[in-house]
């Protein structure tokens, strides 16, 4: 296999903190895109004559679309500088942002959130391996963690944001002000990241020859059960927040942003332990979500006891994208962009299957049963970890 030299070191020392930083607006503006509809649902749904529950497919089909472009997307543009296809995806999602914003109809706003998908994929797949092509080997942890953090601080501000504007002015005006964003990310990306070509081909025929390796494998596996888990539970966190007495609707955005914020510094400390060992940090974090998320049945008599295990959530779910990009890095260094995309593709199936999954049990049996499987799915991640082998 071919591997081509890494951009000059001079250059990649003077472009190394905005490049970064650059990488970590992308990750921000392509998820603060994806879930937007969602702070948005009832006035979209109204403005566009469709149901709620329709209205939903704004986030669903994303979904599943990323997942297949995190994919087939890098096999697509596998001859194409990383810098290129990056510009592109952007300038493609603030088309997409804005042909939402114009939207006369709902079947036209869902065409544009499909080309959505495709550039939340793409974007993921591309953007989680770089950082290692921009920084020396001693802060590739650091970098990576700064590349996710624009996952954890869409959450924080870039939904909430959005939602506020669409109060505010109208969610047309919401999905004109992230199309702007998108069109803003691009240009800096063009100014600031060094050349990067691809450094190995990906083709459709090196994703299955990856998933025979074990490594790889268990952590793949490891990720989608925290994921479908996570987002079992999580996507009813406010029903289950709202029988904890004394607890009132402006509390639960507070505890939400806790929450939030939380997940931010969960990420950075995630990203530093998991640079030096990825498998005991996923340990940690496996083992943290199981007892969190499963504690929080008992808990609801108590409001001190239910904060303090909503913001440990936080913690733990803050560093699953990171230590599990390590992971993945440290199981195929030689084939590190076809492994994040199927990182990307895994990560993204299991966000919608996790929310399909919530759902349907909370329908049946009730949210508390949500959390049950939610913290039951981390102890399986846990066992699955912990019979690995060492990634290092």
């Amino acid at each position: 296999m071919e591997t081509l030299s890494p951009p000059h070191p001079d250059v990649r020392q003077r472009s190394l903190p905005l490049s970064v930083v650059a990488l970590a607006a992308a990750t921000f503006s392509v998820v603060t895109t994806e879930m937007l509809p969602v702070g948005l649902l009832t006035s979209l749904a109204s403005g566009l004559g469709v149901s709620a529950g329709t209205a939903g497919l704004t986030v669903t089909l994303p979904g599943v679309v990323a997942a297949l472009a995190a994919l087939l997307l890098p096999v697509a543009v596998r001859g194409t500088d990383r810098r290129t296809v990056l510009c592109g995806l952007m300038l493609l999602l603030g088309a997409a942002n804005l042909l939402s914003a114009l939207a006369p109809s709902f079947t036209v706003l869902l065409a544009a959130r499909l080309v959505v998908g495709l550039c939340i994929g793409g974007v993921w797949a591309v953007a989680a391996s770089l950082a290692v092509r921009l920084v020396r080997a001693e802060a590739v942890g650091r970098a990576t963690a700064v590349v996710f953090s624009g996952i954890a601080v869409a959450s924080v501000l870039g939904v909430p944001a959005g939602t506020f504007l669409g109060e505010l002015a109208g969610w047309r005006w919401a999905f004109g002000a992230v199309a702007a964003l998108g069109l803003a990310v691009a240009g800096l990306l063009a100014a600031v990241l060094p050349a990067l070509p691809p450094s190995e081909p990906v083709r459709l025929g090196t994703f299955p020859g990856l998933l025979r390796l074990p490594r790889l494998r268990t952590g793949l596996i490891a990720v989608g059960l925290l994921v479908v888990g996570h987002f079992a539970a999580y996507t009813y966190v406010r029903p289950v927040l709202e029988r904890v007495p004394d607890v009132g609707a402006g509390l639960i955005s507070t505890l939400l942003l806790c929450y939030g914020v939380a997940g931010v510094a969960g990420n950075f400390l995630s990203g530093t332990a998991a640079a030096r060992d990825p498998r005991r940090a996923l340990l940690l974090i496996s083992a943290a979500l199981a007892a969190v998320v499963l504690l929080l049945v008992p808990a609801g008599a108590s409001l001190p006891v239910s904060v303090a295990l909503l913001v440990a959530w936080g913690l733990a779910y803050g560093g699953v994208s990171v230590s599990s990009q390590n992971w993945v890095m440290a199981a195929a260094p030689e084939a590190r962009e076809a492994a994040s995309a199927l990182f990307a593709g895994i990560f993204n199936l299991a966000i919608a299957l996790g929310a399909l999954a919530g759902g349907r049990v909370a329908d049946a049996y009730g949210t508390t049963y949500a959390l049950w499987l939610g913290g039951g799915l981390a102890a399986l991640a846990l066992a699955v970890v912990a019979t690995a082998r060492p990634t290092r």
